[in-house]
């Protein structure tokens, strides 16, 4: 296919990023920015309890039948379009460099959001942990700003340090599922093997809009793989494998996890289980069927998944501010790179201290680290990425519309982008109407999180038009990174 963008080479060599990463890496990357264990230990529980109850494991492959039409879109302009920026720089070459900009902000809001949410969650893990071994209790905001500061020297050193890190963390993390998986079909479970997850009755039951929700929480990240696209090897065949691999991975094992689960306890017992202890149910399962040693090792593995997700996401933010201040609509000071290790060190740095206040500000105010920070942000983050998603798939199908010379099957450039938007939509609109359930308070709460998606895209948005209008020759080279 050619390419209908200016060459990456133009940038100067100095804040260029490099690597040479290929699928695997950046898959390991992208999964562990999901935090698969957490996402089956922590989410699925309160999938199963205020969801769809045992039909809750179907939910995951609904979410990945939607996210792989969607990937093809994503894929297909990741081939056209030689820009790192993903979100916002697809949607500035589809629709205009206005609506990149809104995207790029929404984008900075999301990650941001389901970063710090995991923040608070994995403070108050530690804590937790610390005090069950006989450890003094200390606030969950310090254990936070400790885990900050870790994450914040791998972020700022190469990229494929953190990539080895996450690896490590993850196989660890799919390991403790499968063996326990291996377990669970071994004995039979607890009512014996069985298909009925998947079952209609099962799947409409309760309120599957909620269960599609979590579900849906469970895979932001996965679309991050063409932010590595300047630190990739041979990008145009990288970048679209790592996004298949990934979604097809993340949907396969935590429908494969979440089924373990309900056969461990039982179609019929699941949701009581689940009401009984969310929060410990997957510990006291692993326990029951590997062992005390079993239920120890979930426990640790899962501050470990929680400290991947974090690392993960502080580089995406990291690369999208970097590529944002390319484009000129954040301080230019942002995209520096450091001369040995080849990261963005100035954009790492920034991102390191504005989550550090953030943190701050939100234990000032006296916030649950669990039932305010991590429900609310994690709400905010779900509701914001799927928006994304949609208005990317938007931006595909308009921009091929636009190239009808382009070289490139109906499938990829039409149909599929088109059955994910149609997806994605609904999503959007379950979500919306679940929003209270999953954030919980009253009306005001719920609009006020509701807001801060619309107004970040509006942000973005007003800013675009403001260089238009105050800086044309700025506002036209957003050409060169965000739009066609």
């Amino acid at each position: 296919m050619t390419s209908l963008a200016p060459d990456t080479a133009t940038t100067t060599a100095e804040h260029r990023l490099t690597g040479t990463l290929g699928p695997g890496p950046i898959v390991f990357m992208v999964v562990a920015a999901a935090a698969p264990l957490t996402v089956i230990a922590g989410g699925a529980p309160l999938g199963i309890l205020l969801g769809n109850g045992p039909g809750y494991p179907a939910m995951f492959a609904a979410v990945a039948l939607v996210l792989l039409p969607f990937s093809v879109g994503l894929s297909t302009m990741s081939r056209l379009v030689p820009k790192p920026g993903a979100f916002f720089t697809y949607v500035g070459y589809g629709l205009n460099r206005r609506w990149g900009l809104g995207a790029a902000y929404l984008a900075l809001l999301t990650y941001t959001a389901v970063q710090v949410a995991v923040y608070a969650y994995v403070g108050f893990s530690l804590n937790m942990t610390v005090t069950a071994l006989g450890g003094p209790p200390l606030p969950w905001w310090l254990y936070t700003l400790a885990v900050i500061g870790l994450v914040g020297y791998l972020g700022y050193r190469h990229i494929e340090l953190s990539s080895k890190v996450l690896g490590l963390l993850l196989i660890g993390e799919i390991l403790i599922v499968l063996a326990l998986g291996v377990a669970v079909i071994a004995t039979g479970g607890a009512e014996g093997l069985s298909l009925a997850p998947f079952a209609p009755a099962n799947v409409l039951s309760g309120a599957p809009g909620v269960g599609l929700m979590f579900a849906a929480a469970g895979f932001i990240g996965f679309e991050s793989t063409a932010i590595y696209r300047d630190e990739a090897r041979q990008p145009e065949r990288t970048i679209p494998r790592a996004t298949y691999a990934a979604v097809i991975l993340i949907g396969v094992f935590y429908t494969f996890g979440a089924w373990v689960l309900v056969m461990a306890e039982g179609p019929s017992k699941v949701l009581e289980v689940a009401a009984q202890d969310p929060g410990a149910m997957v510990i006291n399962v692993t326990a029951a069927y590997l062992g005390p040693i079993g239920g120890a090792i979930v426990n640790v593995l899962l501050l470990t998944s929680l400290f991947a997700c974090v690392l993960s996401f502080h580089n995406v933010i990291a690369r999208y501010q970097h590529s944002m201040a390319h484009a000129g609509t954040l301080p230019s000071a942002l995209k520096a790179v450091h001369p040995v290790h080849g990261s963005p060190s100035a954009s790492s740095l920034t991102q390191t201290v504005t989550t550090a206040v953030l943190v701050v500000a939100l234990a000032v105010a006296g916030l649950d680290p669990v039932l305010a920070v991590f429900t609310w942000l994690s709400g905010v983050a779900t509701l914001g990425v799927v928006v994304l998603m949609a208005l990317t798939s938007l931006a595909v199908m308009v921009f091929f519309a636009r190239h009808r010379d382009v070289v490139g099957s109906v499938w990829e450039t039409r149909v599929l982008p088109a059955l994910g938007l149609v997806g994605l939509v609904v999503m959007t609109a379950l979500i919306v109407a679940y929003f209270p359930v999953l954030v919980g308070g009253g009306p005001a709460l719920t609009v006020g999180l509701i807001a801060t998606v619309p107004l970040a895209l509006a942000g973005g948005y007003a800013q675009a038009v403001h260089l238009r209008a105050r800086r044309p020759e700025l506002y036209a080279d957003l050409t060169d990174h965000i739009s066609a």
